[in-house]
């Protein structure tokens, strides 16, 4: 079962989207887009990029926290992983957003209160 998009609102009215793996897990938060169709092109965005290995950057956070970036061909960062505790379980999730993203369903929760 592949994975699904879950497109948001922000308090601030601004649109954001998470990717959640076949078991519920949120592997990929996205930039805050101000509009809803701009968060939707976000979306087709890390469909077109997730499976290209070149598209993202391993990185460590100031706590020293292993995480990963993709960014679109633009150089763009359009979605961010979590913090994860080692960097096998960082790469385990940088995987996961590569298979599941690309037949990933579009969940429009952003109606909702």
């Amino acid at each position: 079962m592949p994975g699904k998009f879950e497109l948001k609102k922000a308090k601030d009215s601004q649109f954001y989207f998470n990717l959640k793996s076949s078991n519920g897990q949120t592997i990929l938060t996205s930039e805050m887009y101000k509009t809803k169709p701009s968060a939707l092109n976000g979306i087709e965005s890390v469909k077109k990029n997730a499976p290209d290995e070149k598209r993202y950057t391993k990185k460590v956070s100031a706590s020293g926290k292993p995480y990963f970036v993709l960014k679109a061909g633009n150089n763009q960062v359009i979605g961010q992983s979590e913090l994860y505790d080692t960097e096998k379980a960082r790469d385990s999730g940088l995987e996961s957003v590569k298979k599941n993203a690309v037949g990933a369903k579009t969940a429009d929760l952003s109606e909702q209160a």
